[in-house]
């Protein structure tokens, strides 16, 4: 079975999305009787789990720099009015 390569442009989506197709793919790995049939699906599923996971940490690091960033405008601010 030839090993499915998915689309660049999955870096595109967001990760809701990217989830509702891992859900969708694993709807229909456990409808599969035949395992057999089933190698590709599990490698789209493992790939796109890579995905949002690299999506997933990205997001979070963005939030904490954000988050910093605006804790430090604060405390700026709040040094200024004390003085």
């Amino acid at each position: 079975m030839k090993d499915k390569i998915l689309p660049p442009d999955y870096d595109q989506h967001s990760v809701e999305e990217l989830t509702e197709k891992a859900n969708r793919i694993i709807e229909t790995l456990e409808k599969e009787n035949d395992l057999k049939n089933s190698v590709d699906s599990y490698q789209e599923l493992l790939k796109l789990n890579n995905v949002i996971e690299k999506k997933f940490h990205k997001n979070l690091k963005s939030i904490g720099e954000e988050t910093n960033k605006k804790i430090k405008e604060i405390t700026k601010k709040n040094e200024k009015t004390a003085k």
